[in-house]
C-alpha cells in the first residue's frame, strides 16, 4: 500500500487545537520530526487541514 513520508517544517505554535491534534494524530511531535504512514482517506484528510505546517512526500 502506498505511503506518505511526513515531515514538519514550521512551528505548531499559533496554531488552532485542531490542528495541533491532527499533528499528534499522524505522530509528529516536534519539528523536523519525520514519519511514515499510510495513505488513507483519513490521513489525506488530516494532511490537508496542517498542509502549510509540513511537508509531504509520496513513497
Amino acid at each position: 500500500m502506498a505511503k506518505y513520508r511526513i515531515t514538519q517544517v514550521i512551528s505548531k505554535n499559533g496554531e488552532t487545537k485542531r490542528q495541533k491534534a491532527n499533528l499528534l494524530s499522524l505522530g509528529i511531535h516536534r519539528m523536523h520530526q519525520t514519519v511514515e504512514v499510510e495513505k488513507t482517506p483519513i490521513t489525506t484528510g488530516m494532511l490537508e487541514k496542517v498542509r502549510h505546517l509540513v511537508k509531504v512526500e509520496e513513497i
